[in-house]
């Protein structure tokens, strides 16, 4: 994922100034968090963001490597 530097903010500063996140998230579609120098939390803005502009399908796709990733142990076990 490449992360666009304008649109980091750190968590510190997330909880002190919220509505600078929204306003970053408004301009880049997206502000992106991050908590011990690495990227965690994402806001997006719901209307702009083009991460949420993908088809049913690769929806399906991204969900299905989450479960197959996350499951990929008991899958294996299953197979056998």
């Amino acid at each position: 994922m490449q992360i666009d530097t304008n649109t980091i903010v750190s968590v510190t500063e997330a909880n002190q100034n919220f509505s600078r996140v929204t306003r970053i998230a408004e301009k880049n579609g997206q502000a992106v968090i991050f908590k011990n120098n690495r990227p965690k939390y994402m806001v997006i803005d719901l209307e702009n963001s083009p991460i949420l502009d993908l088809t049913d399908d690769e929806k399906i796709d991204i969900v299905a490597a989450r479960i197959l990733k996350r499951f990929k142990p008991a899958f294996e076990e299953l197979a056998k």
